[in-house]
């Protein structure tokens, strides 16, 4: 996991042809209800073949100085390592090369036959290393349970109604450097078509915890069956946001969710109680450090995170997810964002909801934006309440906001006009309020 929050900008990229990516965008009704059909049940993901890949990549970092960062040898050898992988189970494996820093970088993209070509599941972690140590937390554990859930596809010779693809990123603890080249090579009409992107970025942390994205509703809800399925409480990840992979493809539109276990944040006595562990030390404590090693993996969240990417490939993939449930009104009509300037609205009349709004309230984004950090975003109930969603963060230099905000409007009566409220409070940076839509239970 890259450590600063700010996106690096990408310097003197080079590229090799990739194949077309496929999948489209789910439309949205307005308004609308959604329901699903019964999950799927994958194959168990072994851990000790999870395992074995870290056992594998440690043996890489230990033969090329220690680390598989970008531009080093090791890391060129991670990526022989998996292609090869792919390739042997039937895979259509690309290599996408850039350049960074002086020195060449690649990805590894993956894709299953069959499938919905306009429909793709996508699930993503980075391979590289720091320089520090050899990486196997960070992130040699996502790297290797989404290696083993490719292998186990091929292994079931799964035949599913939307496209499966997989990917190792390069140079993502530079700045996102591999999976950012990706996103913005892809015509946007390519990019429309990856339904879903998962992102694993640290899943077997010594001290862990069980977090899940909090984006894509969908995609969100789909982890979080499958971890109250095991009595687990989970939390909604908000340390790694834009710190890893999933940034670009949340930056250009695309849904995206995924897991993390944790890195040198501290864990509370209520994470202890619920997860168990060590309060008052962090997830990770080799977080980016030579003592990232095979020593650094707790077996247990490797294991339920590992078999948690299979269920949600299995269940995405297969079209059998089950999306919240609810009412959408929606309002598309494009509002230009002024620079450093006044307030604009968007508004939508919600009718035929009995009592007061829910407590969990979800309220969708779409914002065009070219430094997000200057913008304070703001819903207004009926009742002229403001309930702050976004605040203004000068250090926040990625692009647009493009998401899925929980409120507690359980105050409000829910029939009446709803605003979404954006100021820009910065210069230079102009934008677009594309669409927001409220979606009630």
């Amino acid at each position: 996991m890259k450590l600063s929050a700010r996106l690096s900008a990408l310097a003197g990229v080079s590229a090799l042809v990739v194949g077309a990516l496929a999948g489209a965008a789910p439309a949205t009704a307005v308004p609308s209800t959604a329901s699903g059909a019964a999950a799927v049940t994958p194959p168990d993901i072994s851990v000790a073949n999870v395992k074995q890949h870290l056992a594998d990549l440690q043996t890489i970092a230990n033969n090329n100085g220690g680390n598989r960062a970008h531009g080093r040898t090791g890391y060129k050898a991670s990526v022989d390592f998996v292609k090869a992988k792919l390739d042997a189970a039937g895979y259509t494996t690309t290599l996408q090369q850039f350049t960074y820093n002086g020195a060449t970088g690649y990805n590894v993209i993956a894709d299953w036959p069959g499938g919905d070509p306009n429909q793709v599941v996508m699930s993503g972690s980075h391979l590289d290393s720091v320089t520090a140590g050899p990486g196997i937390n960070d992130n040699g554990s996502g790297s290797a349970a989404i290696l083993e859930t490719a292998l186990a596809v091929s292994r079931a010779q799964l035949q599913p109604t939307k496209h499966i693809r997989f990917a190792w990123w390069g140079a993502e603890e530079l700045g996102m450097v591999g999976s950012k080249y990706y996103v913005n090579n892809l015509a946007s009409t390519e990019r429309a078509k990856i339904s879903d992107y998962l992102n694993f970025d640290m899943i077997g942390s010594p001290n862990p915890g069980y977090f899940v994205y909090d984006d894509d509703p969908t995609i969100e809800q789909t982890f979080k069956n499958y971890f109250t399925g095991l009595g687990i409480v989970t939390e909604p990840e908000t340390e790694g946001d834009g710190r890893s992979d999933h940034a670009p493809f949340k930056n250009a539109g695309v849904p995206v969710g995924g897991l993390f276990s944790g890195a040198d944040y501290i864990k509370t006595a209520t994470q202890a109680q619920n997860w168990g562990g060590t309060s008052g030390q962090a997830f990770d404590r080799c977080y980016h450090a030579s003592c990232d090693t095979s020593a650094n993996i707790n077996d247990t969240a490797l294991d339920r995170n590992s078999d948690a990417i299979a269920y949600a490939v299995w269940n995405l993939a297969a079209g059998t997810t089950t999306p919240p449930t609810g009412t959408v009104f929606q309002n598309t009509t494009p509002v230009a964002i002024p620079d450093n300037g006044p307030a604009v609205t968007s508004s939508v009349t919600v009718s035929g909801i009995t009592g007061n709004a829910p407590s969990t309230l979800q309220v969708g984004v779409d914002i065009t934006h070219t430094w997000r950090g200057d913008l304070v975003v703001d819903l207004i109930g009926p009742s002229g309440t403001v309930y702050n969603l976004k605040p203004y963060s000068s250090s926040d230099s990625a692009d647009n906001v493009k998401t899925t905000y929980t409120v507690n409007a359980s105050a409000e009566v829910a029939n009446g006009v709803w605003k979404l409220r954006v100021q820009d409070k910065a210069t230079y940076d102009t934008g677009t309020l594309n669409s927001f839509k409220l979606t009630f239970p």
